[in-house]
């Protein structure tokens, strides 16, 4: 399976922070960043983009504060690739032999994941108007 090779379009820093109001006064009160997309299930901000000029960030607080999603200092980090068809690569590493994660929906992406040999954490994503939170299986067995 080829893919198109405009397909990847831009590679985002995801940080998760362990206090969003302190991360989001350091980017965006202090280095100048706009808060341009935000998440708020709880009626504050858990996850967020923000942008200055062509380059953006996104920050997560997470909602369980076990190990595997704060990391130390410096650790944490995520990169997101925004793309036209997150699924069509999904499917290309499958078939690479690639060990990466069911796809699931999340900030209205679907968001395919998996980790390099270093075990840095890749996401590739594309936007969905699928719910919330559904997995790939779970979509596939109901559009069927």
């Amino acid at each position: 399976m080829e893919t198109n090779p405009q397909n990847i379009r831009l590679a985002v820093p995801f940080f998760m922070v362990a206090d969003m109001e302190a991360s989001l006064r350091f980017y965006r009160d202090g280095l100048g960043f706009k808060l341009t997309n935000e998440w708020t299930p709880r009626g504050k901000i858990e996850w967020c983009w923000l942008q200055r000029d062509a380059v953006s960030i996104m920050l997560q607080e997470p909602r369980n504060r076990n190990a595997d999603q704060l990391a130390p200092p410096g650790g944490g980090v995520t990169i997101s690739y925004q793309c036209a068809d997150a699924l069509g690569l999904y499917h290309e590493f499958k078939e690479k032999g690639l060990s990466i994660s069911e796809p699931f929906v999340g900030n209205g992406m679907w968001v395919v994941g998996l980790k390099d040999p270093d075990g840095y954490r890749l996401e590739f994503e594309s936007l969905t108007d699928v719910l919330e939170e559904t997995k790939y299986s779970e979509w596939k067995k109901d559009e069927n």
